[in-house]
Parts: C-alpha cells; structure tokens; sequence
C-alpha cells in the first residue's frame, strides 16, 4: 500500500488584523471606562484597574496582601457569605497585585452584571479588613514562602529581581520571613485609601454588552468620590547591585537554577518590538536558537526560554532555565555562544522567516475573542498607547531585516551588562 502524499499547505501571511473598536465612557467622576463588544456568547469581562502595584510599597507584601483581602469580609457580608454570592452568580473573579497595578478582573454571564457591579463595587470599596481573616491569610503566605524557597528557580529569581533593581527598590525587594510579621488591618486600610481611590481607577468592559450597562456603571461607581488629599510620593531609584555574577548555594539540590538578563527599554521605546523578535529568535520559542542548542543539541536541560517584559519604571530581559548541577558551567557557555552569535552573524533568511510566520500567528490571537481584544488594548494602554503600536509591531515583524537584528543585539545584549544568577 502506497502512503498518502504530505503536502505542506499554503503560507498566506496576513495584511492586516482586527484589534476591535474601543469606545470611551467617561463617568460622572471622570472615570474612564473602555468598552469593547465583541464575541457571539452571552458573557462579560469587566476588569478595574489601580495604580496599585508592588512599586507603590511602602511596607513588603503590603501591596499583594491588601489585594487579597479584598474579599475576605465587607462592611456588609462576611467573606463567606462573599463566597457564596459569587458562586450564586456564576463570577470567577480574579484578584491580583503586580509590580505596575493592581485591581480584580471579572467573568460572568451578562444577565448578572447588574448584581456583579453591586457586589464589585462592595468588595472594592467597602473592605473591612478583618484582623482574624488577616492573620489566617499570612499564615498560608508563610507557608506558602517556606516551601517555595526550598526551590532553586524560585531563589534565582528572587535574587535576579534584586540584582538588577536594587534591594532598595520595591522591583527587587527580596522577600524575607520576617516580612510576615509586619502587616495590621490598620495598615492595610492606610494602603488601601490611597491606592483604591476612584481618582485612580480605570475600567475595562468587554463581551455581549448589554444595553444597560453604562446606566449600571453610573450607578454603582459614577458618584464615587475620591478621598484623596494629593502628596508627593517618594520614588526609590531603581540602581542595580555592582556584582553582576552571584551563586547561591542549596544544599540537596540536584538541579541548578541559571537567570541571566538585565535591566533593559519598554514598549515606550522605538526598538522595542525588534528587541522582542530577536529575543523570539534567541529563546522565546520552542524553535528557538537556546531550545535547539541546550536542549535538543547538548541535552543539558528539559526547557530553556528568553523573556523580554515591558514595567512602567524599566523593563527586563532574562534567559531560564535549570539543569543538572555538573552542566551548569557548560550550560552558561553555551548560552553566552549563542549570544555572541547573534551579535556576529546576521541571521539566516529561512530562519528568519519562520519567527516571521510564528510571531504573526501569535499576535493574531492576541486578537481573537473578546477577552483577548481586552487584555491586549490594557497592555498598550498602560503605557500610554493605543492599538497602533500593535501595527507598528506587525509591521516590524514583516521588515526587520538580518543587520538590525544583529545591531539589537550588540545594542542590548552586551556580555559586560548581563547579570548571571545561580541558585543550586
């Protein structure tokens, strides 16, 4: 019997994409909320953004501990009965605290949203805090903590964030046990006042739409009022710690943790898109150049990968990954050939073409759905921008060329400025 034929299918790259139109509800108070409607099935993504982030500590784990209390009791419902409601309504309901902001995101059916804002706006507004439920929470946190920092890749990172921000930073503050100790409901109220203040707040609606749904935002966050009284806030400065190799000894390790990376431009920068296509190239891909040398090649490791991540202060690049302890030297070498590599030889145009064609497809579904059409345009708001760096991007992708590569990685990916991190 004769087997069928294979036959690649057709490459049709794509011209353009769909980023969805956004339209604009300013509130009563001012509050921007964003709309997006899209998608075919009867639900809802609200998301409520603060500039409430890890940067905006004053005291470790504040900023992720008075998110996470949220919903753990109001001044109406105790946390339980919060519970229950959101399981009455069918909500998931994502609570969540990062470097740049804070807030929840929501998912639900749409026929529910007049009862979701109510209790949406309960649990932003409305916290009481409770001592009892606070205690319990840090408890699980510590636990939570002993048992992470018995692993190697959990250290390396811990300690690349503070080698490349500084300790004095909230960026690269390196968690310690005694942190803990420090919170009371007090605190955290502080906190909360002038970091969950509607002055701040920023609304992300996507999903089938109902009708009356800007009248339900009015009601529920329109007459909001702001109690805060401005002050200038301190800004520690982000400076990296002079030594740029550290090892971290883990006795019964069997495995090392490398990080290697450094401080690096965001997305407010012009060559941001290319420095991301050479960062796909280098490791941001299962096809990529660190994947087929350590991994397939030399077999030092299951997985290695690259990221380049845009925070509103910096940005960061780092090269992961963990292998057996007695590869750990030959591991970094190789890493630092296939940099060197970049900066010396332009890349080939087949492969090239194929980051082209794998980049494309994934910014497309950065586009595909409701969902995903919400959480794209908040990565370019962030930073100030609209949907139109995502075509600068797309039209990156389809022209950067084998030498500006090459120049992006002499540019940002100097030997003598990487910081090399490992924990094993």
């Amino acid at each position: 019997m004769s087997l069928p034929k294979r036959k690649q299918p057709p490459l049709n790259p794509f011209t353009a994409f769909n980023a969805g139109k956004v339209n604009l509800l300013s509130l009563r108070n001012s509050v921007p909320v964003y709309t997006i409607e899209a998608g075919t099935e009867d639900v809802m993504r609200i998301e409520f953004i603060f500039r409430a982030g890890i940067d905006k500590e004053y005291i470790p784990l504040l900023a992720t501990t008075t998110n996470m209390m949220l919903t753990e009791g109001s001044l109406r419902h105790t946390s339980e009965e919060i519970t229950r409601l959101l399981d009455y309504y069918g909500v998931f309901l994502n609570l969540s605290a990062e470097k740049d902001n804070a807030g929840l995101i929501a998912y639900f059916l749409s026929r529910h949203i007049k009862k979701v804002l109510e209790l949406i706006r309960e649990i932003l507004f409305e916290p009481a805090f409770p001592e009892k439920e606070l205690n319990i929470l840090m408890r699980k946190r510590l636990r939570w903590f002993m048992i992470n920092r018995e692993r190697v890749q959990n250290i390396a990172m811990e300690k690349f964030f503070e080698s490349i921000f500084g300790s004095g930073h909230p960026y690269g503050h390196m968690v310690q046990e005694s942190d803990f100790e420090g919170l009371h409901p007090a605190v955290l109220r502080d906190f909360h006042s002038k970091y969950y203040d509607p002055s701040g707040m920023t609304v992300i609606v996507s999903g089938r739409i109902p009708m009356n749904t800007a009248n339900l935002l009015r009601e529920n966050f329109g007459s909001l009022r702001s109690g805060n009284v401005y002050t200038e806030e301190f800004t520690p400065e982000l400076k990296g710690e002079q030594q740029k190799k550290s090892r971290i000894g883990k006795e019964g390790a069997v495995q090392s943790a490398i990080r290697i990376g450094s401080p690096t431009i965001n997305k407010r920068h012009p060559d941001y898109p290319g420095l991301k296509i050479l960062n796909v190239i280098l490791g941001g891909y299962f096809g990529s150049r660190l994947m087929r040398n350590i991994r397939e090649d030399k077999g030092y490791t299951y997985g290695i990968s690259s990221l380049v991540t845009s925070l509103d202060l910096s940005g960061f690049k780092v090269i992961s990954t963990e292998v057996a302890k007695d590869k750990t030297d030959l591991a970094v070498d190789e890493i630092y050939r296939e940099i060197r590599l970049l900066q010396e030889k332009p890349v080939e145009r087949d492969e090239l073409e194929i980051v082209r064609n794998y980049m494309s497809g994934d910014l497309l579904r950065m586009f595909d759905g409701p969902f995903a059409l919400a959480e794209s345009f908040k990565s370019a708001w962030e930073f100030g921008l609209d949907n139109s760096y995502y075509e600068a991007f797309a039209e990156k992708i389809k022209t950067i060329s084998p030498d500006e590569i090459r120049s992006l990685a002499n540019t940002y990916y100097k030997i003598d400025d990487l910081y090399e991190i490992i924990a094993g």
